[in-house]
């Protein structure tokens, strides 16, 4: 597991574009994942992750974390944004170490907390979460997450 430098985005708009793919989307369109993952890997409120099930070999899961100061806790927060491992490296382990990464990476940033979204489709993801202690209420209520689409 490590932390993606700059020279690394192609990798990792890779990776995102096969997550995209994944969930059987089309949009954003390849270029729109490449220029947006080159405008944030120098933003220190964002980081990326790569993960190789082996040392020595080519990425196979990344994941993304977003840092902002919530004035609830008086600490940053840290959104897992995205976490994905390609279909051959699942059931690796890869999955849990960089989610166990990212957590760790908040710890070091101060942050008050991790939090992040999972479509409850996709069972092997709430799992994983859930046994690394995620859960849906935080203060005794099941929580939700909303959204509004601005544009299509």
């Amino acid at each position: 597991m490590w932390r993606a430098a700059p020279d690394e985005a192609g990798v990792v708009a890779e990776l995102l574009i096969e997550f995209r793919d994944w969930w059987g989307r089309e949009w954003p369109a390849d270029k729109r994942f490449e220029s947006g993952v080159e405008r944030l890997i120098t933003d220190p409120a964002t980081e990326y992750l790569l993960g190789a099930r082996a040392a020595g070999e080519d990425p196979a899961g990344v994941c993304q974390l977003r840092f902002r100061y919530a004035v609830w806790h008086d600490a940053e927060d840290c959104w897992l944004e995205d976490l994905f491992v390609r279909d051959e490296a699942r059931g690796s382990g890869l999955g849990r170490a960089l989610a166990e990464v990212a957590v760790s990476r908040a710890r070091e940033r101060g942050c008050a907390r991790v939090q992040l979204d999972a479509n409850e489709s996709n069972a092997a993801a709430v799992a994983l979460y859930e046994r690394l202690g995620f859960r849906s209420g935080l203060e005794g209520a099941r929580s939700l997450s909303m959204g509004l689409a601005l544009r299509q």
